[in-house]
């Protein structure tokens, strides 16, 4: 059974054990050699597919294109055999947390992967490229790697379960730190010690302000989940050297807790695996059909519906007004209430618009649906109509869809909203959604299926048929792979693709 840890801030004289520290707790489930289940392997596959997608449709964008060079300029470390970089020949490796860092830009860059909603928000597949990078450069084999992303999924989502981050203005990827950290324990099967100790690193290292998606969002937001899974794997490195960290540092009294997040008297309640217990919480988790912030995918999908029932409702002639009512988060980070001119503005950036609930409302209207490049290119941002519709739309808070925003029933939990839409001759059109088409709850839900068309979408226009078929073969093998075909499990871009691409110089 779950077991909840109660974590509060200690002054420096009173006595928290370590062993009682939020931390060391969370190493121990790192270190318990429990059996993955059947359906949590599955889920697991599912998601390096879903990466792999994500990183093919990134390999020549900017931020992918910068972070792979940086990485290409470092060598394989001495430690083992080096980790391969997502669209580079296998035989191209780099060291571990450079692989870690071009990889897990690669994932995030387009936001179109895994998600889990709860007191903070999250993408857990940001566990996958450290944790991968590792098990190559280390030579374990498949049975290993499943077991380290299992960790990676349970830690980070039990921790967005229970510990807001952006409330206080901290990035999420303070979370994703101490959870990768996690994961490669496991993966490495260290001791409890040393996983608590790069536990800490971990999240020391990597708690940051909230601005990377605020205002007018920068390139930053597709590295900083990659700077936390890179400094995860240098936190293992250093408590593999017998490095100790900052203790307790969830608790202490000038600790993450007391100055970032909820103060001296805060108090949480942590839900970790029991020993002996399964980690299924990548169960939990649910990914993307559409590229966008996951608050907007229902949305996407109600207005796919409504463009096919009501064409005319993407004519702004028609339409006096469209209020989205929707929870508190998904009125104060994307929608109206964030009160940031960039989220109607049509020369905004693509990480911008991404974050602007109601440019995306309006593009899928009119549309019908959601492209992952179309949708965001300036020439569709800017058009007029779009614009004039665009600026009709507002959100604001609903109580209801707030509460139903953070239930921790999985029945009732929603992410979506009512939408009510005025027309120009007084009447109105309402409708809603709570879930996704494509959530566990939703219309549609993504399976392996759904998961393999996603990657063939985005991969055969970067991806010879034959490397294609190469990866599905070999990721659907995942829990008997051998460390030999670890090695090989990323995706290699056609030729000359990369070289197309113009790689900025740097420092390296």
């Amino acid at each position: 059974m779950t077991v909840n840890h109660h974590v509060r801030v200690y002054k420096s004289e009173e006595t928290l054990p370590r062993e009682e520290q939020l931390a060391w707790k969370i190493a121990e489930v790192a270190a318990d050699p429990v059996p993955v289940d059947a359906d949590v392997v599955d889920m697991i596959i599912n998601r390096i597919i879903d990466n792999a997608s994500v990183a093919a449709a990134s390999l020549t964008r900017a931020p992918i294109v910068s972070a792979r060079a940086q990485a290409q300029a470092h060598p394989v470390s001495t430690g083992g055999s080096g980790s391969t970089i997502f669209g580079c020949a296998i035989s191209d490796k780099t060291s571990p947390e450079w692989a870690a860092w071009a990889n897990g830009v690669a994932v995030r860059e387009l936001d179109y992967h895994d998600t889990f909603l709860a007191a903070e928000y999250s993408h857990p597949g940001d566990n996958i490229p450290p944790i991968l990078a590792v098990a190559q450069h280390v030579g374990a084999d498949g049975a290993a790697l499943v077991r380290g992303i299992a960790t990676g999924y349970e830690i980070q989502m039990d921790l967005v379960r229970s510990i807001c981050l952006h409330k206080h203005k901290i990035d999420h990827i303070a979370h994703i730190g101490p959870s990768a950290a996690a994961g490669i324990g496991t993966l490495l099967g260290l001791d409890v010690e040393t996983i608590y100790q790069a536990v800490g690193q971990g999240l020391h290292t990597t708690t940051a302000t909230r601005q990377s998606r605020k205002g007018e969002i920068s390139t930053w937001k597709a590295h900083a989940p990659a700077f936390a899974g890179k400094m995860a794997v240098e936190a293992v490195d250093r408590a593999m050297r017998g490095q100790t960290s900052p203790s307790p540092i969830y608790e202490g009294e000038d600790g993450v807790i007391a100055w970032m997040l909820d103060g001296p008297d805060a108090a949480y309640e942590v839900p970790l695996p029991a020993r002996g217990e399964a980690k299924r919480a990548i169960l939990d988790s649910y990914t993307k059909e559409h590229s966008a912030e996951y608050q907007a995918q229902a949305w996407i999908d109600l207005a796919r519906k409504l463009h096919s029932e009501r064409p005319e409702l993407g004519d702004p002639a028609n339409i006096a007004s469209i209020v989205l009512h929707t929870s508190h988060h998904t009125h104060y980070v994307i929608g109206s209430g964030a009160n940031d001119p960039q989220k109607y503005d049509p020369k905004a950036t693509r990480e911008t618009l991404d974050h602007s609930i109601p440019y995306i409302f309006a593009v899928a209207l009119q549309d019908g649906g959601w492209h992952h490049v179309d949708s965001y290119a300036p020439e569709r941002a800017g058009r007029a109509d779009t614009v004039a519709l665009w600026h009709k739309i507002t959100t604001a808070e609903d109580a209801e869809w707030t509460r139903r925003y953070h239930s921790i029933d999985p029945d009732e939990k929603a992410f979506g909203g009512r939408v009510e839409i005025t027309l120009a001759d007084g009447s109105t059109v309402v409708d809603e959604i709570a879930v996704a088409d494509a959530h566990p709850l939703g219309a549609r839900p993504f399976a392996r299926a759904n998961y393999i068309a996603k990657f063939r979408l985005l991969a055969e226009p970067v991806l010879e048929a034959a490397e294609i078929e190469r990866f599905l073969d070999l990721v659907q093998r995942l829990p008997e792979l051998t460390p030999a075909e670890v090695t090989e499990l990323t995706i290699i871009a056609k030729p000359g693709l990369l070289e197309a691409a113009p790689s900025p110089k740097g420092l390296f």
